[in-house]
């Protein structure tokens, strides 16, 4: 398992032990009680320097899970591994999200099914992200490699804006059209 993939699959308590927490007074709407009390929070990870902040709530404990869970989605989609041989097996977080197809279509691909709410979600969207990378921005490659169909991919992608927009950076710098 590699650095990222402990940060990804790990604890919050894990994570929130590798940053440097900033707790601040929000500005904005909110009444007198957001301007008044030191609610907001920013964590940053010291070994990469990736950031994250969450000053939505009132709470300050609601805004340090929010900004964890920011922090795994911005080291998910900003750290690359190299990417594994095609002959190797998937990885076990991916392989768990793997659905047979129905019993009467024998020859219908696999479907990755993972939800946005689901603690799997990034860890799986960053082994994508780094397969899209070294397969030059090709879907029709990571989705073979995986066993699943093109469309199935793309509404992986599509699930959140973010991905979706790390995936077509990925294919703008290898010069492909974006994902319409």
């Amino acid at each position: 398992m590699t650095p990222r993939d402990e940060l990804l699959a790990g604890e919050d308590e894990q994570l929130l032990a590798e940053c440097d927490v900033h707790i601040y007074k929000a500005s904005g709407p909110g009444g007198q009680h957001r301007n008044k009390v030191s609610s907001a929070v920013r964590l940053r990870h010291r070994e990469t320097g990736i950031s994250a902040t969450a000053n939505e709530s009132r709470s300050q404990h609601d805004n340090r899970r929010q900004a964890i869970a920011r922090l795994r989605m911005n080291l998910a989609l900003r750290l690359r591994n190299p990417a594994a041989d095609e002959g190797e097996d998937l990885p076990a977080v991916v392989a768990e999200c793997l659905c047979s197809p129905k019993r009467n279509a024998s020859n219908a691909p696999r479907r990755l099914q993972v939800g946005r709410k689901d603690r799997r979600y990034w860890p799986v969207a960053a082994y994508l992200l780094d397969w899209l990378e070294s397969d030059q921005g090709r879907l029709a490659d990571v989705a073979e490699r995986m066993g699943i169909s093109t469309s199935n991919l793309t509404s992986v992608f599509r699930a959140d804006r973010h991905l979706l927009a790390a995936v077509q950076q990925i294919r703008k710098a290898h010069g492909l059209r974006p994902i319409s």
